[in-house]
């Protein structure tokens, strides 16, 4: 078991802000303007001031000294749609600093390059030729170094998300994935790098993102459950990402859903692993049909009327149906949105998840929004710059 993270062999490369002061957080005021103004924005001053409760007077004097120091920019004069003047719509330069997002898998790095709002610039996978942290912090600093001159910026920060428990001090905690106990993965990546470094649980990385790149942007409590090697849960509720001393164990992944499904590696009959997961799904199937099939061969299988994979499919969609619908009614959130590289699954059997859907929820409760974020992979590499975004977009 890797309980001890050594120091990369190779040479560690410059750091470049060794040299300068110690960099310094917004107030938090000022810090809630220009989180706005970044989610929300180009944005107009009235619309800011009853966002954040301020006069118009108020919000121009909290605003000149990040406009002076160019953390906002003011955009053309246009019309707001009220009657009067036109106005000019505060915004945050997309140029102001780029980040790198690595997900951290067992046996590769994926990695991409983003702007201020997570726009991918670049991106690159790097194998992983053993699962050691001396070889998961040098291939994301080969990573870092590959993807800014790629994209020809200077990056400002790197963001890491793997699956397991992170502590807020950087310290994975346990990946069981990578066979890891107690690395200290941020101090080492920021002793390697010279640069400010945030590591999280990955699905949490994925909600941060959705929190301020997706729903976010439309609502301010929502779930995310992703569906992929196993079956992760995480929660935004008044726009802030919960977080707690579990997160990281897997939990939504043992939720009963079937009392009569399979069994999952930890012996639970019909939980939300067992019918959902991938290797659960091809499990099945396979074993049914006396030979190997992966997740596309599967959902193909059941398109083309192929009983045991149609039957292990309908069974898996209705399983996600009542999952959401049980997210939905212990949290009270409206709105859910489904990733992972299993959400084929969604756009397979629609019909299927949201009448099980349908079925879990009282009658006259509002309507839940199902929103599919991308299976591409990367996605969780965007997440990881999305942390490294929001802790760090606003420190000078």
């Amino acid at each position: 078991m890797n309980t001890v993270a050594h120091t990369p062999s190779l040479p560690a490369p410059s750091r470049p802000g060794e040299n300068r002061g110690q960099p310094e957080a917004l107030a938090e005021s000022a810090l809630e303007l220009a989180r706005l103004v970044l989610v929300r924005g180009p944005i107009s001053r009235g619309e800011l001031a009853r966002e954040m409760k301020l006069s118009i007077a108020s919000l121009t004097r909290l605003g000149k000294p990040l406009l002076d120091s160019g953390l906002l920019i003011e955009g053309p004069l246009v019309a707001d749609g009220t009657v009067g003047r036109p106005v000019r719509l505060l915004d945050v330069p997309n140029n102001a600093a780029w980040f790198v997002g690595v997900k951290v898998t067992g046996d590769s790095l994926q990695a991409v390059v983003t702007d201020i709002r997570a726009t991918i610039l670049a991106e690159a996978v790097l194998p992983l030729p053993e699962k050691s942290s001396a070889a998961v912090v040098a291939g994301i600093a080969q990573l870092t170094e590959q993807l800014g001159a790629q994209a020809g910026v200077a990056v400002a920060g790197v963001g890491v998300s793997l699956g397991g428990q992170v502590r807020p001090d950087g310290v994975v905690h346990r990946a069981p994935f990578l066979d890891w106990k107690n690395v200290p993965l941020q101090s080492l990546l920021q002793d390697w790098l010279g640069l400010p470094v945030v590591v999280e649980n990955d699905v949490t990385a994925l909600v941060a993102a959705e929190q301020w790149f997706g729903a976010g942007r439309e609502v301010p409590d929502f779930a995310v459950i992703t569906v992929g090697a196993g079956v992760g849960y995480g929660l935004t509720i008044r726009n802030h990402v919960i977080r707690t001393v579990d997160t990281g164990l897997g939990l939504g992944g043992h939720f009963p859903l079937d009392p009569n499904g399979p069994l999952c590696a930890e012996g639970h009959r019909g939980c939300s692993t067992a019918m959902l997961s991938i290797p659960s799904i091809c499990l099945q199937i396979s074993a049914a049909l006396g030979r190997p099939v992966d997740y596309g061969q599967a959902l193909d299988l059941a398109a083309e009327g192929n009983r045991a994979a149609a039957a292990v499919l309908e069974a898996a969609a209705k399983s996600l149906g009542i999952l959401i619908a049980a997210a939905t009614n212990l949290t009270m959130v409206n709105t859910v949105v489904l990733g992972g590289e299993g959400v084929a699954l969604f756009a397979a059997k629609e019909a299927t998840v949201l009448a099980a859907l349908a079925a879990g929820r009282d009658p006259e409760a509002a309507p839940v929004k199902v929103r599919v974020a991308s299976a591409d992979f990367t996605e969780w590499a965007r997440g990881a710059a999305a942390v490294a975004i929001q802790a760090q977009a606003f420190i000078r």
